[in-house]
C-alpha cells in the first residue's frame, strides 16, 4: 500500500507518455485521472493508520548509493508530516486532473499535459516521503523540472519560455543553497539520513565552523542554507519574482503550483528540519523576520494588479509568508496547518479563475470583465466562498489558522515576533481589500467586457464544475474538524515528527492573549473588505482621480510594477552579468587569452619557434656544446633561486635539454 502510494503516479506518467498516441487526448485523462484517484484513496487510508492509530512506518527499498562512508538507500519515511502533505498533494492534484480533461480539451497535446501533471505529482510524493537528504533532493529538483516544462508547456509563446526560464534560473540560487547545507550535513554529521541527523543536532549546538575567515555557528549555517533552498522555492522575498510569472503556464498549472507542490516544498523543508533550525536562533529570527516582510510585500503589489491570475498569485506568495514566519516562531505545525488549509482554499480560487478565463475566451483583466455574477453564478459563489477564507473572516478555514500564526506571533514577546505581528496584520488588511476588488471588478460591477465575449458565455460540463464543488466543503469546514487535531494543545498527532525547543513554545501564551489582541486580525480583514467594496460600489472615480495625481500616480506605478524589483534586477545585475560574460569572460578571456594561449596561439607560435630554431641547428659540433653549455647553466641558475616551485625536475630538464639540441 504504501509503496502503491509513489509507483501509481509515476506509472500514470509512463503510460500516458509513452502510450499517449494510442490512447488518445481523452484516453489519457481518464487513466490519469483514475491512477491519481486510486493514489488519494490509498493516502486517505494511511492517514488513518498513521495519523489516527499512530503507527508510523519506514521502509527500506533497496542500496542506491555506496561511496566509502556514503551509504544512501531507497527509503521512504510515513510519518504524520508526510502523510497529511500526500493527503493535500493528491486531493488537490486528483481535482486538477478531472478540470484539465474539459479546461484542456482542445489542446492537441492533451496526453503531454496530463503526463507532466502525473509526473509533477509524483516528484512532490518523492519530496515528501524520502526518508534522507539526497532523496528529498532529487524530489526538489523533479518538481523544479516538471514545474518548468508545465510552465512552457504552450512553449510556441514568447513569454511562456521567458517565464519558465526564469523560474529555473531563479530556483537555482535557492537549489544552490540547499545542496550546500547537504554537503555541510555529510561533511559534519557523516549521513544524509534524516534520523541520525536530528538525533545527533543537539550535539553540534557549541561547534564553530570557519566560513570565509568568520567563526560561525554550524548548525546557523545549516538552517541558513536550507533558509536559502525555501526562499527560492516557496518564492519569499529576494527570489519571489519567478511567481507570478508562471502564471504564463495553463490555469491548472497555476493552481497545482500554488496550493499542492511546488511552493510548499520550501515550507516542508523548514518543517522536516524542525529539529536543526531549532537549535540555532539566529536561523530562526531571519525565517521570521524575512517571513514577515514577504507578507506585508506581496499583500501591498496585490491591492495594484489588474490580471486575474496574478492577484491570486501574488496572494499565494503572502499566505506563503504567513508559512514561513511562523516556522520563524518555532510553530511549525502552526505553519503546516496554514498550509493545508490554503492548499484547499488557493486551489478554489485559481479553478474558479480559470473556469471565468475559459468562459471570457481566455480574457484574464479585470477591468475587461464585470456584472458576471448572473452568467456565471457557479465560479462567482465558489470564489466569494474562497475568497472569505483568504480573508481569514470567521468559521471558515483561512479564519483558525491565519488568526493562531498572528497571535503566536504577538505572544512571543520579541521584536521579530512583533514586527512579523504588525506586518501580518498590514498584510491581512491588504489581503481583504484586494480580495474584495477582485470580486467588484469580475462579478459585481457594471459589465466591460466586449459584447461578443459575453454573449458566448456558457457554463462549463460536470468535469469542470465537480471539483470546484467539491473544493467548496474543505474550504469551509475542515479548519472547523481539524484545528484541536493539528494545533490543538497537547495533540499527539506530530509526535516526532516535528521538534519544539521547549522555551520556544508559546501556544499556551498565545490562548491567554487579551480579547483585543484576538479580534484585531478579523477586525483589519472586516475593515479592508468593507473599505474596498465601499469605494468600488459609491465612487469609484474617486480612485481614478487619485491616480492621476502626479504624486499617487508615482506610488501607483511604484507597486503596480512590483516595487521594481525586476527593473533592478534587470538593469543592474543581469545588464552588468551579460556585459561581463560577453565582453570579458568571452572576449577577453575565452576568446581572447584562452586562444592565444591556448590551440590558436600555439598553431601559430610553435611553426615560428621551430623555424628560429631551425636556423641555429647548423651541424657543426661546438655550435651543440655551446647550446649545451647555455642551457645546463641556465637550469643551475633556476636551481639555486628555487624558482622551479617543485614543479621542474633539474635532472630530467638537463637531459632533455641535451637530446633537443643534438
Amino acid at each position: 500500500m504504501f509503496a502503491s502510494l509513489l509507483s501509481v503516479p509515476f506509472m500514470s506518467f509512463f503510460v500516458s507518455f509513452f502510450f499517449g498516441r494510442f490512447l488518445g487526448g481523452f484516453g489519457v485523462s481518464i487513466f490519469s485521472s483514475f491512477c491519481l484517484g486510486i493514489s488519494c484513496c490509498l493516502a486517505i487510508v494511511i492517514f488513518f493508520e498513521v495519523v489516527v492509530a499512530g503507527s508510523t512506518c519506514f521502509m527500506k527499498i533497496c542500496p542506491w548509493i555506496s561511496v566509502g562512508i556514503l551509504n544512501i538507500e531507497w527509503g521512504f519515511l510515513f510519518d504524520s508530516l508526510t502523510v497529511v502533505l500526500a493527503v493535500v498533494v493528491l486531493l488537490i492534484s486528483f481535482l486538477v486532473h478531472l478540470y484539465s480533461i474539459e479546461y484542456m480539451s482542445h489542446d492537441p497535446f492533451l496526453s503531454r499535459f496530463m503526463s507532466l501533471l502525473s509526473l509533477f505529482t509524483a516528484f512532490m510524493l518523492v519530496l515528501v516521503t524520502g526518508d534522507n537528504l539526497v532523496q528529498m533532493f532529487l524530489g526538489w529538483e523533479g518538481i523544479g523540472l516538471s514545474s518548468y516544462l508545465l510552465i512552457n508547456f504552450w512553449f510556441s509563446r514568447i513569454q511562456a519560455n521567458k517565464a519558465a526560464m526564469k523560474a529555473v534560473s531563479v530556483n537555482r540560487i535557492g537549489d544552490f543553497g540547499l545542496l550546500l547545507g547537504i554537503l555541510l550535513c555529510f561533511l559534519h554529521f557523516k549521513s544524509v539520513e534524516y534520523s541520525p541527523i536530528f538525533a545527533l543536532a543537539p550535539y553540534f549546538c557549541n561547534q564553530k565552523l570557519c566560513l570565509f575567515t568568520f567563526e560561525c555557528d554550524i548548525l546557523s549555517v545549516i538552517g541558513l542554507l536550507f533558509f536559502v533552498g525555501a526562499v527560492g522555492k516557496s518564492a519569499q522575498l529576494g527570489l519571489h519574482t519567478w511567481l507570478p510569472d508562471a502564471m504564463e503556464g495553463p490555469t491548472p498549472v497555476s493552481a497545482l503550483i500554488h496550493a499542492a507542490t511546488l511552493v510548499t516544498a520550501g515550507v516542508f523543508l523548514l518543517i522536516r528540519c524542525s529539529p536543526i533550525i531549532e537549535f540555532s536562533t539566529s536561523s530562526l529570527m531571519v525565517i521570521t523576520l524575512f517571513g514577515g516582510m514577504t507578507s506585508f510585500f506581496a499583500s501591498t503589489i496585490g491591492l495594484f494588479q489588474n490580471d486575474l491570475k496574478k492577484v491570486i498569485a501574488y496572494s499565494t506568495c503572502s499566505q506563503l509568508g504567513y508559512m514561513v514566519f511562523a516556522c520563524g516562531l518555532s510553530h511549525y505545525f502552526v505553519g503546516l496547518f496554514h498550509l493545508a488549509n490554503h492548499a484547499f482554499f488557493k486551489a478554489l480560487l485559481f479553478l474558479s479563475a480559470g473556469y471565468v478565463i475559459h468562459s471570457m475566451s481566455d480574457e484574464q483583466d479585470m477591468r475587461k470583465m464585470g456584472g458576471l455574477r448572473h452568467l456565471l453564478p457557479l465560479p462567482y459563489v465558489t470564489m466569494l466562498i474562497g475568497s472569505l477564507s483568504l480573508m481569514g473572516l470567521p468559521f471558515l478555514t483561512g479564519f483558525y489558522s491565519k488568526d493562531c500564526v498572528l497571535e503566536i506571533a504577538y505572544s512571543r514577546y520579541t521584536v521579530s515576533g512583533h514586527f512579523s505581528f504588525w506586518l501580518g496584520l498590514s498584510a491581512a488588511f491588504f489581503t481583504a481589500f484586494y480580495s474584495t476588488r477582485l470580486l467588484f471588478l469580475t462579478f459585481l460591477s457594471e459589465p466591460n467586457g466586449r459584447r461578443p465575449f459575453l454573449r458566448q458565455l456558457s457554463t462549463s460540463s460536470y468535469l469542470m464544475t465537480v471539483p470546484l464543488i467539491t473544493l467548496c466543503f474543505p474550504t469551509v469546514f475542515i479548519g472547523f474538524f481539524f484545528q484541536d487535531m493539528f494545533i490543538g494543545s497537547g495533540t499527539p498527532v506530530w509526535s516526532n515528527a516535528i521538534f519544539i525547543f521547549p522555551l520556544n513554545y508559546a501556544l499556551t501564551d498565545a490562548e491567554n492573549l487579551p480579547v483585543w489582541v484576538k479580534m484585531l486580525p478579523t477586525a483589519f480583514s472586516f475593515l479592508g473588505c468593507s473599505l474596498s467594496y465601499l469605494l468600488f460600489l459609491f465612487d469609484p472615480r474617486l480612485l481614478y482621480m487619485y491616480k492621476n495625481l502626479p504624486f499617487l500616480r508615482t506610488v501607483y506605478t511604484f507597486f503596480n510594477k512590483k516595487w521594481l524589483f525586476d527593473k533592478i534586477y534587470n538593469e543592474f545585475m543581469n545588464q552588468n552579468f551579460l556585459f561581463f560574460s560577453f565582453h570579458v569572460s568571452y572576449k577577453a578571456l575565452d576568446k581572447g587569452l584562452s586562444e592565444t594561449v591556448g590551440p590558436l596561439g600555439m598553431a601559430f607560435f610553435t611553426p615560428y619557434v621551430a623555424g628560429v630554431l631551425q636556423k641555429y641547428q647548423s651541424g657543426f659540433l661546438y655550435h651543440h656544446a655551446l647550446f649545451i653549455f647555455f642551457c645546463v647553466l641556465f637550469l643551475l641558475l633556476f636551481q639555486q633561486f628555487r624558482f622551479h616551485c617543485f614543479v621542474v625536475d633539474f635532472k630530467l630538464c638537463a637531459f632533455c635539454a641535451s637530446l633537443f639540441f643534438l
